[in-house]
């Protein structure tokens, strides 16, 4: 029995070894990388997005997606990344989190590969002059930098990609079955504010305040 939510739990690696998960081939674990090889380098300059993961010292965790023109993670040597701090929505989540526990890890996807690049590592926030300049993307100058010293790099196999079908844009959902985010704001907010007001604000922000 249980007070959780959920029953029947798995509480060891044991468990999962035994129950299904056996241990993985050498080449699985052989790919890890402790540097960013020419192949890395190549990988970041034709991402257009990333997802961050961090967590808070009390262990909640977050993903939020960075995204930009195709390279805009810079890879700065082998051993360090960085990219340009862009207009978001000003929470500062992962940003706070940063600053009280800076292990993080990074996700990079190309549209159309099904595999993806994992990154794992500390990051910083900066503000040095000459880190802005490299991370600079046209129309926007860089205030704020996030870095990332790499500890572990390499290639996530592409089943995920396959599975869900996302880069086959026969297989995505008609653009009137979407969700509407408008709707989704407004119900969260619950402050009287009009669909049509929810949809100028996005709007306005998508136009405006992009970079």
């Amino acid at each position: 029995m249980t007070d959780g939510p959920f029953t029947h739990l798995v509480t060891s690696e044991e468990e999962l070894r035994a129950g299904g998960y056996p241990e993985p081939p050498p080449r699985a674990w052989a790919k890890e990388l402790e540097a960013l090889d020419e192949h890395c380098a190549a990988f970041l300059a034709r991402s257009p997005l990333v997802m961050l993961a961090t967590s808070s010292p009390g262990g909640r965790p977050t993903v939020s997606p960075r995204g930009g023109p195709a390279g805009f993670v810079r890879m700065l040597d082998p051993s360090r990344i960085a990219w340009a701090d862009l207009t978001g929505n000003r929470r500062l989540d992962a940003f706070r989190h940063i600053l009280a526990n800076p292990e993080v890890g990074l996700l990079a996807c190309i549209p159309g590969l099904r595999e993806t690049l994992r990154i794992d590592g500390t990051a910083y926030l900066t503000r040095d002059p000459a880190i802005l300049r490299a991370v600079d993307v046209p129309g926007r100058t860089a205030e704020l930098a996030v870095g990332l010293r790499v500890r572990v790099a390499f290639l996530q196999c592409g089943k995920a990609m396959i599975r869900s079908r996302v880069w086959e844009p026969e297989s995505w959902p008609a653009a009137e079955d979407l969700p509407s985010p408008a709707r989704m704001l407004r119900a969260a907010r619950a402050d009287g504010t009009s669909l049509e007001e929810v949809e100028a604000i996005l709007d306005e922000s998508y136009t405006t305040r992009l970079w």
